[in-house]
């Protein structure tokens, strides 16, 4: 027998001691969470939780090439992970193709329909690997490079795919490399023995590679920020690149996002803000380059879009302050049309198929139901559901349904949240919970609000979700008010919320948390920088404290971007602003209870971001509990540890803002 590896021998010890230090009725955290200043967790709690740590819902993945049948992504009654299931017809018991003990949210089908393409990272790493599986041998193979981070994308008849890799960085952060690129892969689908390299493309920003039909070259977005990137086409043969759009050098920067090439591979059906506030669906043509736009009339941002395979009919999704709206258009007049038979409800994941041209299927969640899976013919112009959402045997009907709120910011500017009110039984003011989005370029949306729901619903607390300046949704503007040095302007909308509590009906302003994950659980801990004498306690998952050391760790592939949001901590100027308002810098005025959670494979914001603001304000002998998950990187996506992070929720929210 081998002898034990030191470092596996000590965390066996300590997940030991952790369980004798436990209470008989308390919840003991799993081997792979390390639980920190965290109390004994009431076995009740979870008992009370019960049903609401159990929904379970189903995601569209991808249509089988010939018959009606699909992929979709699902977690089964006892799993811990997502995988990849097979439904052959609505309402069909799914048939689980993948068992990994990492979680697999997406796969396609090649043009046989007998692989099943798919990535996989390790414990939250985001170092995803390309595999594709035989569906009669359930075996798989490696399709990208191991020291590689990959994605994927088929061309028109799904017999070649394009493998994109950028290498994993793995060096200290004095010694990192800041010149990366991402190489192009040509790989046969049915032999991925047979393959080529394409192209080595500058940076690692480049995404959403799309064939022409005749495959002799594809388009690709090449990312700067979130109001700009740039349209290349690049030659399949010779590997050469043309940009597209924006069509001039110097012209005004702007978001150019692309859907679909027409079938004759004349025009290319894209999103951009080139004319508007907004993301506004517009038709590219090759031969003028030229740009129509197809939206005009609608003043919000289109989220997502798709071209049925014969190029009569393009679906588009458009989120409508919060609320997403399905529309279909005539790509030739540019007339469009809602889709009554649609429920309401967030819409995501769209996909028309490939012989059955006027059938397409997307996932669809809403307030009142977890995600499933729901297919619309437009010619009979009817909707189906696919799956049906489990909700543990509680009754839909209880889950609230959001509201719009407005209020005015320090600079006389309109923000907007999403306010969900728990049940008339419960009486007087509401305790609030905040709730404040990453990214920060994405937006609170009305959608499913899951674990959130026991809160609501048998606590009788209000969920406010901010979309403060530099949120996606209200224009390119608003999307940049935050940028750099303007950071903490974000940080003064939420003392702006805080007075509007004051005045707002069936709130109680004296009991409010905050909370957030990301870029979100940086807004945690500022916002208990500078209100923690009007907050009762703060929640921050995966969040920066200091954005220097986060530039600095965070992983060289997307550093750049980061940049690009935060401002470059290599420019003097913008470093002492970088420094001077990092919660890091001013963790000695947090004196509001704080629960930090976070994952250690974190390659986006290392968890050193969370050991560092734990130890500075534990100094101030503030309460602080930490929660560090082994197996995890940026959020949880193990069920095992999510419902312990949610019983600690619990007790943290019971503690500090429910109790005098």
């Amino acid at each position: 027998m081998k002898p034990m590896n030191a470092v596996v021998a000590a965390a066996l010890l300590l997940a030991a001691q952790a369980l004798q230090a436990q209470p008989a009725d308390a919840i003991a955290p799993n081997a792979n969470l390390r639980a920190d200043g965290l109390p004994p967790i009431p076995r009740s709690v979870a008992e009370r939780v019960g049903a609401y740590s159990e929904f379970r819902g189903h995601g569209f993945a991808d249509w089988h090439p010939t018959r009606r049948e699909m992929l979709v992504s699902h977690r089964a009654a006892g799993a811990n992970v997502t995988q990849l299931y097979r439904i052959d017809r609505p309402g069909a018991v799914p048939e689980r193709l993948t068992d990994f003990p990492e979680p697999i949210r997406e796969g396609t089908y090649d043009a046989s329909g007998r692989h099943v393409v798919y990535t996989r990272d390790t414990g939250g790493n985001e170092a995803s690997r390309v595999y594709r599986m035989d569906l009669a041998m359930r075996t798989s193979v490696l399709l990208s490079p191991e020291a590689a981070r990959s994605g994927y994308d088929w061309n028109e008849a799904r017999t070649l795919l394009l493998v994109s890799s950028v290498p994993i960085d793995r060096t200290a952060a004095g010694g990192r490399r800041e010149e990366l690129s991402t190489t192009l892969t040509l790989v046969d689908g049915g032999n991925p023995d047979e393959r080529r390299r394409v192209a080595e493309l500058p940076g690692s920003n480049w995404f959403g590679f799309r064939f022409a039909p005749d495959d002799a070259s594809l388009v690709a977005v090449r990312y700067t920020s979130a109001t700009q990137s740039e349209l290349w086409r690049i030659d399949l043969k010779s590997g050469e690149r043309t940009r597209l759009l924006p069509a001039q050098e110097g012209a005004a920067p702007a978001a150019y996002f692309h859907f679909d090439f027409s079938a004759d591979g004349s025009r290319l059906y894209l999103a951009t803000d080139a004319r508007s506030e907004f993301l506004q669906l517009a038709e590219y043509r090759f031969a003028t380059r030229e740009l129509r736009i197809l939206s005009a009339d609608i003043p919000w941002n289109v989220k997502a879009a798709a071209l049925s395979r014969d190029g009569r009919r393009l679906a588009a999704v458009f989120n409508v302050d919060g609320r997403d709206e399905l529309r279909m258009f005539d790509p030739a007049t540019g007339a469009a049309s809602s889709v009554p038979a649609v429920p309401r409800g967030q819409v995501s994941r769209l996909g028309w198929h490939r012989t059955r041209l006027d059938e397409f299927a997307f996932t669809l969640n809403s307030p009142v139901s977890p995600a499933g899976v729901v297919t619309y013919d437009a010619g009979s112009k009817a909707a189906e559901r696919w799956t049906q959402p489990y909700t543990a045997g509680i009754d839909p009907a209880t889950f609230q349904d959001a509201e719009v709120v407005r209020w005015t910011s320090f600079d006389g500017r309109v923000i907007s949240g999403l306010l969900t009110r728990p049940p008339a039984r419960f009486k007087g003011p509401r305790p609030v919970v905040i709730a404040i989005h990453g990214g920060p370029e994405a937006q609170a949306t009305v959608n499913f609000n899951g674990r959130w729901n026991y809160l609501i619903n048998e606590l009788g607390v209000a969920l406010l979700e901010p979309n403060v300046r530099g949120s996606a949704g209200y224009g390119k503007t608003f999307l940049d008010l935050d940028n750099g040095v303007k950071r903490e302007d974000s940080v003064r909308d939420i003392g702006a919320l805080l007075d509007w509590l004051k005045t707002a009906a069936g709130l109680d302003a004296s009991r409010v948390m905050v909370q957030g994950g990301s870029y979100g659980g940086y807004m945690v801990l500022a916002s208990l920088v500078h209100y923690s004498d009007r907050l009762r306690g703060g929640i921050d998952m995966v969040g920066i404290s200091d954005f220097v050391t986060f530039l600095n760790n965070t992983e060289s592939y997307r550093r750049d971007l980061r940049r690009a949001e935060y401002g470059d901590e290599r420019d003097p100027a913008v470093r002492a602003v970088l420094e001077k308002i990092s919660p890091l810098a001013n963790a000695g005025r947090i004196k509001a209870p704080l629960f930090v959670v976070h994952g250690r494979n974190d390659p986006r914001v290392p968890y050193t971001e969370a050991e560092q603001i734990v130890s500075k304000v534990r100094a101030n002998g503030t309460p602080v509990w930490y929660l560090l998950a082994d197996d995890e990187g940026h959020g949880f996506a193990r069920k095992a540890n999510a419902d312990f992070f949610f019983y600690a929720m619990v007790a943290f929210v019971e503690r500090y803002l429910l109790k005098d």
